[in-house]
C-alpha cells in the first residue's frame, strides 16, 4: 500500500512515487468494495500516528444512524492547486451533465469569475482549472485523514459514476487526484446539506495539523493546544452551507 516517502520533495519538486497514485486511486474509488468491509454499512478511517485528544462518550456510528449523516470530518483544508491542475474541470463538467440542481455546499466550493460574459466564455472557460462558465474551485475540502461515513455513499450508483469518469480520465497517476478532494466534491454534489456533519466534538492530531474543539462546552476531558488549532477558514466557508452558525 502506502509509504510516506512515496510523496517527497527532490530539488524542491513535488514527486510523487507509483505507490502513492494507487493509494489515491484506491481510497477514491476502491476500498469500500473490498471484501474486509462487505459486512459493514459504516466505517470510520484511522489513519497511523494520529491523536484523539478528547473523550469521546458515544457511539458516532449511533449518532450518523440516528441523525441521517452520511459524512462526517473534522478538519477542511485547502488543496494544493498546482498538483491537480484538471481535477476541477473533469468533475465540473461531470456534475454538469448529471445535475441540474446544485447543492448548497457545491456552491460553497466555487469561487465566481467576475469577468465579463465575452472572457468568461470564451477564455476563462478554455482553462483546465476552471468550469464551462469560468469559475474556479475554491480548493477547500474536507480532510479525508479523518472521516466517518455512511458507505451506502460510497457505494451509491451516483458515486461509482463519478470515481468511473475520473479514472476513465487518468487523473489519478498523471496528477495527485487525492481521495480528499474526490470525496469532498462528491459530497458537495451528491448529498443534501443536513446529510454532512462536523465532529466539532472530537479532537484530532494528524501532524501536522489539529482539531481542537474551542467552542465552549464541546468536547470531553480535551488534551489539545488550542494555538496549534489549524486554521480553517474552508471550515466556515463549507460548514455555514451544511450546519448555519
Amino acid at each position: 500500500m502506502y509509504d510516506a516517502m512515496d510523496e517527497v520533495f527532490q530539488n524542491g519538486t513535488h514527486v510523487l512515487k507509483e505507490g502513492y497514485h494507487h493509494m489515491c486511486r484506491f481510497n477514491s474509488g476502491l476500498f469500500y468494495d473490498h471484501p474486509a468491509l462487505a459486512k459493514y454499512k459504516y466505517y470510520w478511517r484511522v489513519e497511523p500516528g494520529v491523536t484523539f485528544t478528547c473523550k469521546i462518550p458515544y457511539d458516532p456510528f449511533a449518532y450518523m444512524a440516528r441523525e441521517n449523516k452520511k459524512y462526517g470530518y473534522t478538519i477542511a483544508l485547502y488543496e494544493v492547486g498546482s498538483l491537480i491542475p484538471s481535477f476541477f474541470r473533469a468533475t465540473s463538467d461531470f456534475v454538469e451533465s448529471r445535475y441540474k440542481h446544485k447543492r448548497p455546499l457545491w456552491k460553497a466550493m466555487l469561487e465566481a469569475s467576475w469577468a465579463p460574459w465575452p472572457i468568461r466564455r470564451f477564455i476563462l472557460s478554455r482553462l483546465s482549472s476552471r468550469n464551462v462558465a469560468g469559475d474556479i474551485w475554491n480548493y477547500c475540502h474536507f480532510w479525508s485523514n479523518f472521516e466517518i461515513a455512511d458507505l451506502d455513499f460510497f457505494r451509491s450508483r451516483q458515486y461509482r459514476d463519478y470515481f468511473s469518469y475520473l479514472d476513465r480520465k487518468g487523473g489519478f497517476y498523471f496528477e495527485r487526484w487525492g481521495d480528499a478532494p474526490v470525496h469532498s466534491l462528491a459530497a458537495a454534489f451528491i448529498l443534501e446539506p443536513g446529510q454532512v456533519h462536523y465532529f466539532q466534538d472530537i479532537g484530532y492530531i494528524h501532524p501536522p495539523f489539529q482539531h481542537c474543539p474551542v467552542d465552549q462546552g464541546v468536547g470531553c476531558d480535551c488534551q489539545c493546544n488550542k494555538k496549534d488549532h489549524v486554521d480553517q477558514f474552508c471550515l466556515q466557508r463549507l460548514r455555514e452551507t451544511v450546519e448555519p452558525l
